[in-house]
This record gives C-alpha cells, structure tokens and sequence, in this order.
C-alpha cells in the first residue's frame, strides 16, 4: 500500500512552542490535531490490513485476486481547514471528529467491476467494521461520468489507555474507473473552467466506453 505518513510529534511541538505562556494554546490545538491524525492514521492502517488479508484469502481459496492495489492518504491540515470553513464548524477537535469522516482516507483499485462488491462485501461482513455511509456511483454515476463505491467505515484503534472508534473513507473502483477520476481531476483543478467544459461531453463518452469495456473484459474473465 503506498501511504503518506503522518510526520508530527507531540514532544517537538511542546519543545519549539511550550506549553504555557504566550503560545501555549497553540501547543495544546497542534497537540490535539497531531494525536488526532495519529489515531486515524492507525485506522487507516487498520484497514488497509483487513482489506491485504481478505485479499489473500480470496487468492488462496478461489485463485483471483479481487484487489489489484490500494492507496492512502491522510487529508492535509489546508483541505481539512477549508471542509471545517465550508460546514461552519467550531474550531476544535471535537467538533472535527463529529462531523468530518474522510480525515482518513483509502482507495481501493479492483481487477473487474465485480470485484469492487466482492471486497466490500468481504469488508462489511468482518464483525468490528461497521458501514456508517454508502454511495454507489457504479450503479448511478455522476453527471460527469464519474464512476467509483464510496463507503465510510469505523474501526475500532486500540490506544495505550482506551478504545476509540474511528471513521475511514474508502474509494472503491476498478483500474479503468481509476484511470478515468486521475484525468477528470486534473482536468477539473488543474485548467480553467472553459478547458474543462470543452472536454466534459468527450469525458462522459469516454467513461461509457471505458465501462462497456471493462464489462466485457469481466464477461471474458468469467468464462475463462
């Protein structure tokens, strides 16, 4: 799994600010947000082993391997600044873990379009996963074309003095699917909107050529 790890650390923090005088609220909030991204971080983590695991054993018991690879990443403090602006929340961890549930974040890249149910089918039965939210864009694309199973899970984190239940954000889409996202994205927020809308009709086209195709790959898949 490639990862982009949480470099943070609580001791640095108190050391370069202190943690009374004039700055020490800033020490207490960056502590805060640090052991906050820790515990997710390991949520991630989590996750990612299950999702390995099942893999394996789908391999071992039925020769295919359902997960081709998955990514994560943890959000950055601008994005997460940016989502606490646009929902009007309280500046505070509390209010953070209340309502934001894509701090962190894996996506999970399948073989065939059938798979993408096969892992999350072997995901949502595990017994400490529980599926707090949904959204199949497979079955309803977005206008765009958009293409991807969205799912938000908690997981239990074991910590050194407690249990803490935390949410992670999983993307689940074939390689195709995935394919087709990397370039909507870069085109989205990395041109100008007149370039963007110039290619949106081309784009959508694509992604139901893209579908049918990998449709027929599965078909090919199946029968073999």
């Amino acid at each position: 799994m490639n990862l982009r790890r949480n470099t943070m650390s609580v001791k640095k923090i108190r050391q370069l600010i202190g943690d009374d005088g004039e700055y020490g609220w800033i020490a207490n909030q960056l502590t805060q947000i640090a052991q906050m991204y820790q515990v997710y971080e390991s949520a991630q983590n989590e996750i990612a082993t299950k999702l390995e695991n099942l893999d394996a054993e789908f391999e071992l018991n039925y020769n295919h391997n359902p997960i081709h690879h998955i990514d994560g990443r943890m959000k950055d403090p601008q994005s997460l600044v940016g989502k606490i602006k646009k929902k009007n929340l309280s500046p505070n961890v509390t209010a953070v873990k209340n309502n934001i549930f894509d701090i962190a974040g894996l996506r999970v890249i399948t073989n065939y379009i059938d798979d993408i149910y096969t892992v999350e089918k072997l995901l949502s039965q595990q017994d400490d996963v529980e599926v707090i939210k949904r959204k199949d864009y497979i079955e309803h694309p977005k206008a765009s074309g958009y293409r991807s199973l969205h799912l938000v899970v908690r997981v239990p984190v074991f910590k050194a003095h407690d249990v803490e239940s935390i949410p992670v954000e999983i993307q689940i889409r074939t390689i195709g699917m995935d394919m087709w996202a990397s370039l909507e994205h870069e085109l989205r927020y990395k041109t100008d909107v007149d370039r963007a809308e110039e290619f949106a009709d081309n784009l959508v086209d694509n992604a139901d050529a893209l579908f049918a195709i990998e449709q027929n790959f599965q078909d090919i898949h199946h029968a073999l």
